[in-house]
């Protein structure tokens, strides 16, 4: 009787293994860029990226992502801004070490496809939808945010700190 059900529970396993893609974390990453006193470009970076995916661009019913990036490894070139960044009136890392976005819905579009989902920062949760493109095992996404939104960096004018961030995200699967 055992044997019975342990046949399907293996096929199963095996089935959901086969859809699913690991995030390759060593060149997976985040890219962004914002103003900075209206006209300065600040670049930035984040690595660390994990999480799970399953994209089978023939079958998007199936479809889902779960990923997240260490806000701790935030980098943009300059170490003392971005000491300052992580700390509690920007990322507040020591609260908050993840970024993370989990798609509630996946669609084809003309140009590639498109998600829908929460993108989840310093505790604040927004739906926002990112096109991206699938080639050679990468997701390529491209998206705008108000930084604000998140309450990242309240307290700077937008002079200072632009109040809308690009963000590029590369996801290599394994």
């Amino acid at each position: 009787m055992l044997k019975t059900y342990f046949i399907p529970f293996v096929f199963l396993l095996i089935s959901f293994n086969s859809f699913s893609q690991t995030i390759d974390g060593d060149n997976s990453k985040v890219s962004f860029t914002l103003k900075s006193f209206g006209f300065n470009t600040v670049n930035g970076s984040f690595s660390g990226m994990k999480g799970a995916i399953n994209f089978q661009p023939d079958d998007l019913s199936s479809a889902n992502f779960k990923v997240c990036i260490d806000a701790n490894t935030i980098n943009t070139g300059i170490n003392k801004r971005d000491d300052h960044l992580k700390k509690e009136d920007f990322f507040d890392v020591a609260n908050y070490p993840e970024i993370c976005f989990v798609a509630t819905q996946i669609e084809k579009t003309n140009e590639g496809y498109k998600t829908t989902g929460t993108l989840t920062m310093r505790g604040v949760e927004k739906t926002i939808e990112i096109p991206f493109t699938f080639k050679n095992n990468q997701l390529i996404g491209n998206f705008k945010v108000k930084r604000l939104d998140y309450k990242v960096g309240e307290g700077t004018g937008g002079l200072t700190v632009g109040k809308e961030i690009k963000i590029k995200i590369v996801c290599v699967l394994n």
